[in-house]
């Protein structure tokens, strides 16, 4: 299959910082590709070059045409390829002006689009938001998930091939979450592809059919999120915490029970294969609580990234 999207060895250095560093990708048609990071990763820079809104200093970013015709290259053919693209930004930038229906009617000319075609497509994106009922509201008048769902629906105005979607469900509760990413899957079904950036290792593992992480601008792990859950990580984890929880990491009883044990606040964190002989041994200390799962992306990110707090930028 010829894929639709193509990063390769992108690099982007800011005074004595390289931001992003050899980082390459590909996404294929109907496929969702997540970018994971910490704060200062190189997530949001890399969406920019792919974007053509900062120019790297280094590797090239081709789309496919889907015509048999060579590949665009950005920046050269940075209109035909945007032309095919549509974006939902972290922060919305929808006009507080106009209607909901206005937002996309007037995001529509940037694309030549007017008259009979909007008047069928406008409806079609308020339905497909869940606002057929809020046309004629303006943004203020919205919830936040639904300002992000208008978002959605504009950026599918131009009926793009692919989706840049960088940390779209950022500061929505469960319910709005939820509902975005029905939305979300049913674009994957209808063929479109996807590229998430996104701190919610959940919405990562529900909506990615593949997984890129990225730290210190650097491209770290790539696969499948279950299959890079095997590759790095134990299968079980117990999570201990409570009075004296912490002790437990240095016991020298329970330690050989785990092949890692890790402390992050009050838990303690006990990866192991088996997890049968550790909980036995646990059930002698009915002061704390445990919880014992399977590995999960959460962990994933916490091992290959580490669990220290990253500020912004």
């Amino acid at each position: 299959m010829t894929e639709l999207f193509t990063a390769s060895q992108l690099n982007k250095r800011y005074g004595d910082t390289m931001v992003v560093d050899g980082v390459s990708f590909s996404i294929a048609p109907g496929e969702c590709l997540g970018v994971i990071g910490p704060n200062g990763a190189g997530k949001t820079t890399t969406i920019r070059m792919c974007l053509g809104h900062t120019a790297p200093d280094g590797g090239s970013v081709q789309f496919d045409p889907g015509t048999g015709a060579p590949p665009l290259r950005m920046p050269r053919d940075a209109l035909a390829i945007k032309a095919q693209l549509g974006v939902v930004t972290q922060f919305d930038t929808l006009d507080p002006d106009f209607t909901c229906a206005e937002n996309l009617r007037v995001f529509g000319r940037y694309f030549g689009l007017k008259g009979a075609v909007m008047d069928e497509r406008v409806p079609q994106l308020l339905e497909f938001a869940a606002l057929t009922h809020k046309a004629h509201a303006r943004p203020g008048e919205l919830s936040g998930g639904m300002r992000r769902r208008l978002s959605l629906a504009r950026a599918l105005v131009n009926d793009p091939r692919l989706l840049l979607l960088d940390e779209p469900t950022t500061g929505l509760d469960p319910q709005a979450r939820h509902l975005m990413w029905e939305r979300l899957q049913r674009l994957l079904q209808q063929g479109k592809s996807i590229l998430l950036t996104t701190h919610f290792m959940d919405e990562a593992e529900r909506l990615c059919s593949r997984l890129l992480v990225l730290d210190h601008g650097k491209k770290i792990a790539e696969g499948r999120p279950r299959e890079l859950i095997a590759r790095h990580l134990e299968p079980d984890v117990v999570e201990v915490y409570g009075v004296g929880a912490v002790a437990l990491a240095q016991d020298d009883a329970l330690r050989p029970l785990a092949a890692r044990v890790e402390v992050s606040g009050e838990t303690v964190f006990f990866y192991t294969q088996n997890a049968q002989p550790l909980l036995q041994a646990l059930g002698q200390l009915d002061h704390l609580r445990t919880l014992h799962r399977p590995a999960n992306l959460e962990d994933l990110f916490l091992k290959l990234t580490g669990r220290q707090i990253r500020e912004d930028g």
